[in-house]
C-alpha cells in the first residue's frame, strides 16, 4: 500500500490512502484498486493491535466521511468487493491466493472505515454514504440496487458458502466480523435500539432467507474451534516463474508499508487463550449472540432467535411443523462436547443458558445425557471462582443450574455420579464425593460469599431456589456438604441475632432522640427471616421425603441441636419446625438410651437403625418445593448491554474507543 512507507505514523500520508479518502473520484474499474488492495501484514490478533491500527488511520478514515458525498469513494470500493466476492468460492477451490488475499484486505479495508463511520454518524447518514455516486458534490442515485442490503448478504454468503481453508480462514474471520461492526451502531445508544436500520436488512429482505443457514454455520465455527493456519499461509507462495503480471504488480506493492507493519508486534499482549486459540469460534460465537438478542420488529419476532429456539438434532428425524420458520438440524452430541469444553468464557456461558432457556430439544438431550458432570463441573468452577468472576457470568451459571434442577431426573441422577479428587475445590480434600454433595457445597459456599460480600437479593434467591429443587431427591449426602447446610443455619441465625439486637437497640435509642435518622433493621429483618425460613423449607423437604437416605444429614442436625431452640415458638417458623423437631427429638431419645460415650460410627449405625422405627405418618406433609426460572419482562435490558461488553472486551477482533461508548461505562485503556 505505497513504497515509501515504513512506520505505523506513516499512514496518514500513505499515497494510496490519500487517494482513497481525497477529493479525485475513482472509478471502480481503475487499476488503482489492484494496488491499494496489495498489502501484506500479520493481521491483527488482539485489540491492542487494532487501537494501533485505528489511531493511525483516523485522519484518513474522517477524510473519507468528509469528501465521500463527493467522490463516492467508499461505494466504488464496495463494488469492487463485491464483484470479487462473486469467483471467491472458485478461487478457493483453485488455490487462488493472490485473488483471495485481496478479497480479503478490501474487506479489512471496509470493516475498518465502516467502523468509524458508524462512530460519527446516524445510520440515516452512514445509509446516504452508500448511495453517493461519482456526480455534483452530495448527489446519489436512489434507484440503484441498495449497497447496504447487497453488502450484509454477500457477507452472510461468505460466512455460509465458501469452503474453510488455510487460505480463506482471515477472510471468513473479517467477514463475521464485519457484521458485528454492521450492528455495532447499538454501542454509541445509551437507550436499548428497538428500531434500526441494520435491523431491517437483516430481519426482512433478501438477507432473510440465509437466517437458518447463518446460524447454523455459527453455531458450526463455535463447534469446530478451527485454529489460525500458520503465518504466512495467507500470504502469496513463492512461485519459480514469477507468477505472470499480476504477482509481479502484487508483491511489488507489498514490500511497502504493510510487509514491515508489524502493529506493534504481533502477539504483544496476552489475551485470553481460549479466544485467541481460534479467532473464527470467538468472532462467530459473539456475532451468534448479537444476533440471537435484537430486539423484534414491530410486525415479526427476531428470525434468528426462532432459529435458535428451534432447531433439531441431526438424529431427530421427525419432521418440523410448518409453523416454525428458520428450521435447521445440527449434531447435538458435537454441541454438547463443545459447551463442556468452552465454560471458561462469558460467552460460552450465555449461549449455554440461551440454549437451554430457549430450545426445548437441547433442554431435554442435555438432561438425558449420562455424562451430565462434564457440563455441570465447570459451571460449579465458575461459582466456586465467585471473586474472580464478573457478577454476569456469576448469574448466568446459576441460572443453569436452575434450569437443570427444575428437573427431578437430573436432581436424582446427579447424586448417583462419583467423582474423584477435585482439584479445585481448597477449602477441603475431597477424595470421593457425589456431583450432587459437590454441587450443595458449591452454592452454599456462593450464599456464604454473597453474605459476606455481596449482599445481592437476587443471587440469594435464586442459590436457594436451585437448593430446594433439589432437597426432595437429595441422596447419600456427603457428611461435609451436610455439616456446610447446618453452618450455614448456624450463620443466618447468628445474623438474624445481631440484627435484631440491632433493631431493638435502634428502637430503644429513638425513644430518646427523633432529630437522628434510623436504619431500616425492620427491613433486614423481614429478608433474613425469609432466607432463614427457606433453609429451613429445604432441610425439612429432604427429612420428609428422603429421610432414610441422609443419614449424615440427621447427624449434623443433632450435633448443632441447640441451634434449632430458638425457632421452636418463633411465629414465623413453628409450623415448618414441626418435623425438625420431631427429627431431632426422636433420635436424641435413641442415642440417650445407647449411652454415652458413642464413637461417630456408632452414632450412624444408630441413625440408620432409627430411620427404620419412625413412623413416616408423624411427618407433616408441605407442598412440594418447585422453583423456576422466569426470565425478567423485558430481558433486552439486561442481555444486550452484558453482550455488547463481551464484544467490546473480547481479546481479539475489535477495539471502539472507550470514550465513545454510551450503552455502558467503560475505563480508558
Amino acid at each position: 500500500m505505497g513504497s515509501n512507507s515504513s512506520r505505523i505514523g506513516d499512514l496518514p500520508k500513505n499515497e494510496y490512502l490519500k487517494k482513497l479518502s481525497g477529493t479525485e473520484s475513482v472509478s471502480e474499474n481503475d487499476p488503482f484498486w489492484n494496488q491499494l488492495l496489495s498489502f501484506s501484514f500479520p493481521a491483527p490478533t488482539s485489540s491492542t493491535e487494532l487501537k494501533l491500527l485505528e489511531e493511525a488511520t483516523i485522519s484518513v478514515c474522517r477524510s473519507l466521511v468528509e469528501n465521500n458525498p463527493r467522490t463516492g469513494n467508499l461505494g466504488a470500493l464496495i463494488k469492487v468487493f463485491l464483484s470479487r466476492t462473486k469467483e471467491l468460492k472458485l478461487s478457493a477451490e483453485c488455490q487462488n491466493h493472490i485473488f483471495i488475499w485481496q478479497t480479503h484486505n478490501a474487506l479489512f479495508i471496509i470493516c475498518c472505515l465502516l467502523k468509524v463511520f458508524i462512530c460519527e454518524m446516524s445510520e440515516e447518514e452512514l445509509q446516504l454514504h452508500f448511495t453517493y455516486e461519482e456526480k455534483s458534490p452530495g448527489s446519489y442515485n436512489s434507484d440503484s440496487e441498495d449497497l447496504l442490503e447487497e453488502l450484509l448478504c454477500c457477507l452472510m454468503q461468505l460466512i455460509t458458502d465458501i469452503p474453510l481453508l488455510d487460505i480463506t480462514y482471515e477472510i471468513s474471520v473479517e467477514a463475521v466480523s464485519t457484521m458485528v461492526v454492521f450492528l455495532s451502531c447499538q454501542l454509541f445508544h445509551k437507550e436499548v435500539l428497538r428500531q434500526s436500520i441494520s435491523h431491517k436488512y437483516l430481519m426482512r429482505g433478501r438477507c432473510l432467507p440465509y437466517t437458518s443457514k447463518l446460524v447454523k454455520t455459527l453455531l458450526y465455527n463455535f463447534i469446530r474451534q478451527e485454529k489460525p493456519p500458520p503465518p504466512g499461509t495467507h500470504v502469496l507462495p513463492q512461485q519459480s516463474d514469477g507468477g505472470g503480471l499480476l504477482y509481479g504488480l502484487a508483491s511489488g506493492v507489498a514490500t511497502g508499508l504493510w510487509t514491515v507493519f508489524t502493529l506493534g508486534g504481533v502477539g504483544s499482549k496476552v489475551a485470553a487463550a481460549s479466544e485467541l486459540s481460534s479467532p473464527l469460534a470467538n468472532q462467530s460465537l459473539l456475532l451468534l449472540l448479537v444476533l440471537a438478542n435484537l430486539t423484534d420488529a414491530a410486525d415479526a419476532p427476531n428470525p434468528y432467535r426462532q432459529a435458535i429456539m428451534s432447531f433439531k438434532n441431526t438424529q431427530d428425524s421427525s419432521p418440523f411443523p410448518s409453523s416454525i420458520p428458520h428450521a435447521f438440524q445440527i449434531n447435538f452430541n458435537s454441541l454438547y462436547m463443545a459447551l463442556c469444553e468452552q465454560q471458561t468464557s462469558d460467552q460460552a456461558t450465555l449461549l449455554l443458558y440461551t440454549l437451554l432457556h430457549q430450545n426445548s430439544n437441547i433442554r431435554t438431550y442435555m438432561l438425558a445425557r449420562t455424562d451430565m458432570e462434564n457440563l455441570v463441573l465447570p459451571i460449579l468452577e465458575i461459582l466456586y471462582h465467585v471473586e474472580e468472576r464478573n457478577s454476569h457470568h456469576v448469574y448466568m451459571a446459576l441460572i443453569i443450574l436452575l434450569i437443570l434442577t427444575e428437573d427431578d431426573g437430573f436432581n436424582r441422577s446427579i447424586h448417583e455420579v462419583m467423582l474423584k479428587n477435585i482439584t479445585w475445590y481448597s477449602e477441603r480434600v475431597l477424595t470421593e464425593i457425589s456431583l450432587g454433595s459437590l454441587l450443595i457445597l458449591v452454592v452454599i459456599r456462593t450464599i456464604q460469599y454473597n453474605m459476606t460480600r455481596t449482599r445481592d437479593k437476587y443471587l440469594h434467591t435464586n442459590c436457594l431456589a436451585a437448593l430446594a429443587n433439589m432437597s426432595a431427591q437429595f441422596r447419600s449426602l456427603h457428611q461435609y456438604a451436610a455439616q456446610r447446610i447446618v453452618s450455614l443455619f448456624s450463620l443466618l441465625s447468628k445474623k438474624h441475632n445481631k440484627v435484631l439486637e440491632q433493631a431493638t437497640q435502634s428502637l430503644r435509642g429513638s425513644l430518646s432522640s427523633n432529630d437522628v435518622p434510623l436504619p431500616d433493621y425492620a427491613q433486614d429483618l423481614n429478608v433474613i427471616e425469609e432466607v432463614i425460613r427457606m433453609m429451613l423449607e429445604i432441610i425439612n423437604s429432604c427429612l420428609t421425603n428422603s429421610l432414610h437416605h441422609n443419614p449424615n444429614l440427621v447427624y449434623a442436625l443433632l450435633y448443632k441441636r441447640d441451634l434449632f431452640e430458638q425457632f421452636r415458638t418463633h411465629p414465623s417458623f413453628q409450623d415448618i419446625m414441626q418435623n425438625i423437631d420431631l427429627v431431632i427429638t426422636f433420635f436424641s431419645s435413641r442415642l440417650l438410651q445407647a449411652g454415652a460415650e458413642l464413637s461417630v460410627e456408632r452414632v450412624l449405625e444408630i441413625i440408620k437403625q432409627g430411620v427404620v422405627a419412625l413412623p413416616k405418618d408423624r411427618l407433616k406433609k408441605f407442598p412440594e418445593l418447585k422453583f423456576k426460572y422466569v426470565e425478567e419482562e423485558q430481558p433486552e435490558e439486561f442481555f444486550i448491554p452484558y453482550v455488547w461488553s463481551l464484544v467490546y472486551n473480547s481479546a481479539v477482533g475489535l477495539y471502539w474507543n472507550p470514550q465513545d461508548i454510551q450503552l455502558f461505562t467503560m475505563d480508558s485503556d
